[in-house]
């Protein structure tokens, strides 16, 4: 199976619908690189007119998380991934179009790698930088995985 933007979006849709109807999308996937975008609208702001932390916070996981799924297919091998921790900065308010960006595709290649190679369990954390259209950071998402060959 191939990780493409569009391959993506339709998991969205049928897998995380509510990250789908909060206009959840994947701009651009590669080997190192995710790009997550999302749209302030009504249905995923917040009382101070801005976007919802929650909805911030989805585009971010999934920015590193198809990453991770991507790497996991690349390997062909049976491995499960989790969520085990998370952090985040929020530096301005999210209005407009938000970009999140994941450059961590080496980490996570590297971690898969090693869980390969000596059967055991491996975590990581992986970056998400949302910034708006102007390119000013609105928030900065940081994820721990762990994955582990079954």
């Amino acid at each position: 199976m191939e990780f493409t933007k569009s391959h993506l979006n339709k998991l969205l849709f049928f897998k995380l619908p509510s990250a789908f109807i909060c206009g959840v999308r994947v701009k651009y996937i590669d080997d190192n690189k995710c790009v997550v975008t999302v749209k302030h609208r009504w249905i995923n702001q917040n009382p101070f007119k801005s976007m919802y932390w929650a909805v911030q916070g989805m585009a971010a996981e999934f920015a590193t998380g198809a990453l991770v799924m991507s790497h996991i297919n690349t390997s062909g091998k049976n491995i499960s991934m989790l969520v085990t921790n998370n952090k985040s900065n929020f530096t301005k308010k999210a209005t407009g179009r938000i970009a999140f960006v994941c450059n961590d595709g080496h980490l996570i290649q590297e971690a898969i790698k090693k869980s390969i190679e000596n059967k055991e369990g491996q975590t990581f954390w992986t970056k998400a930088v949302g910034t708006n259209e102007n390119g000013e950071q609105v928030s900065e998402m940081d994820f721990q995985w762990s994955v582990r060959i079954k």
